[in-house]
């Protein structure tokens, strides 16, 4: 299959560069078996569930992990921190990370940040430790394929004695816009802490925001529970993999780039629950989706703890466990896009698009969304 067959014409004034209030944006309907469409509000979503639906939300929050260090000889450099490695016994901590420019970040090279924090860029092997977490490989049977070439190793430490980055990275860094979303500076601002983070965020770690769940409010999830939902959660650290360019030509050529999570014990039984009964589960993002059907492509149904996932999702796939999707607009040639039109159809979900561009939707992670059953 030939990436070029997910291209699709997008102009620049469809990209959203600040997000409607919570719980206004657009929302397109799609009936992945009749490409049928209708035209709604993300407020209309509690009507669209039925009761005993299992809404799946991604609870990772992103951590402001654009940062920028001076080293020796007072030159700046941008850092995206994009996972913590490990945190050592009795020291500092190791970070994988994407520099600009790279070249400067050479082994035994020390950064200066606020706060007292230095740096010291590691060789490159550093970064491609193996993670002490099962892996959910991309076709079950496969061993996880790592290609983090690109990427380097730095060694913290505060004041040369042993500290959690974590804490301190909100006076250190900001959010981690991507590069579509335009600012000042090129640095998220104020608005985007807040925007960029979803309201029931609570395990850290993500580089990017799972963006279907921006448009959720405290009183959406209190309507859909009231029209007979259950809420479940899952966290998958959005970093790499769900967001690296597709530069092969084939889509079979593309390596995704592994991501980690959690699935509680209360989810994988909650699941459980609703398949055997018969009830739909309802993923919010395609990282909601990559978490659950990468465990049950591996296990054969969604098992609970710690995971490492790189599973492709792309059309001719299987999927075991979601019935309906609640997603965003997503980039041409994208792995996202390919997820969403392995779950719908290619040609369904293309046609789709092409209608949100002509009635005006904003797409991206700021833009409108779309609900898939």
């Amino acid at each position: 299959m030939d990436v070029s067959d997910f291209d699709f014409d997008l102009p620049p004034e469809a990209i959203a560069q600040r997000p409607a209030p919570r719980g206004t944006s657009r929302l397109m309907t799609l009936d992945r078996r009749t490409g049928a469409t209708a035209h709604r509000s993300v407020a209309d979503l509690p009507s669209l569930l039925r009761a005993g639906d299992l809404l799946v939300l991604n609870d990772t929050k992103v951590i402001p992990a654009r940062i920028f260090g001076t080293d020796e000889k007072g030159r700046r450099t941008e850092f995206l921190l994009v996972e913590r490695v490990r945190r050592e016994e009795a020291g500092p901590e190791l970070w994988r990370c994407l520099a600009k420019p790279g070249r400067r970040v050479k082994p035994g090279r020390t950064f200066f940040f606020e706060g007292g924090w230095e740096a010291t860029a590691l060789d490159r092997n550093a970064a491609s430790a193996p993670p002490p977490v099962p892996s959910f490989p991309s076709k079950q049977g496969d061993e996880s394929r790592r290609s983090e070439a690109g990427l380097y190793a730095l060694r913290f430490t505060k004041n040369g004695s042993r500290e959690d980055l974590l804490p301190d990275l909100p006076a250190l860094g900001s959010a981690p816009l991507p590069p579509y979303i335009h600012r000042p500076g090129g640095v998220a601002d104020a608005r985007d802490r807040d925007d960029y983070q979803t309201v029931y965020a609570e395990k850290p770690g993500a580089i990017a925001a799972p963006t279907a769940g921006l448009h959720f409010t405290p009183e959406l999830l209190a309507a859909a529970t009231a029209r007979g939902a259950t809420l479940a959660r899952v966290t998958l650290h959005v970093g790499l993999g769900t967001f690296k360019p597709v530069k092969a030509e084939r889509v079979e050529e593309h390596a995704m780039e592994p991501e980690r999570g959690v699935i509680p014990e209360a989810t994988a039984a909650a699941v459980a629950s609703a398949k055997k009964d018969g009830r739909r589960v309802v993923a919010v993002g395609t990282t909601t989706v990559r978490a659950l059907e990468g465990s049950a492509a591996a296990h054969g149904a969604v098992r609970a703890g710690p995971f490492e996932t790189n599973v492709f999702l792309v059309p001719g796939a299987e999927f075991r466990v979601v019935d309906a999707l609640m997603t965003n607009f997503h980039l041409p040639r994208s792995t996202l896009l390919m997820l969403v039109s392995a779950f719908a159809g290619r040609e369904r979900v293309l046609a789709a698009y092409r209608e949100a561009l002509a009635k005006g939707y904003r797409f991206f992670s700021y833009g409108d969304a779309m609900f898939i059953a």
